[in-house]
């Protein structure tokens, strides 16, 4: 007897795959450095103070003889002790000019 033929069934087996469960972390926010503000320009003057801290006088930083003069005039007219100080002093902001600019004139205009 012959043997029948037999279908051999293969059960195909599903690829198992796991899914992660674990999301994943938000990334942190790198902080952002503020952009650098300008540091206020100054100047440097030449200060005349009495001894309690009152400024007497201000002069450019160019002008010392003439706060020195002023220390001395103070000084004579008072018991007082006086004394000069550089200190430096915040210029204020500078002042952007525009650019005219010049029309051409006209023939019409010319006449």
């Amino acid at each position: 007897m012959a043997k029948k033929a037999t279908k051999k069934t293969t059960k195909k087996k599903k690829a198992t795959t796991k899914k992660s469960t674990t999301k994943k972390k938000a990334a942190k926010r790198k902080s952002r450095s503020k952009k650098a503000t300008a540091e206020a320009r100054k100047r440097m003057v030449w200060g005349v103070f009495s001894s309690s801290m009152k400024e007497e006088a201000r002069f450019p930083y160019d002008q010392r003889k003439e706060a020195e003069k002023k220390l001395d005039q103070l000084s004579s007219k008072s018991k007082k002790p006086f004394f000069i100080q550089p200190m430096k002093e915040v210029i204020d902001a500078p002042v952007v000019k525009k650019k005219t600019t010049k029309k051409k004139k006209s023939a019409d205009e010319e006449e």
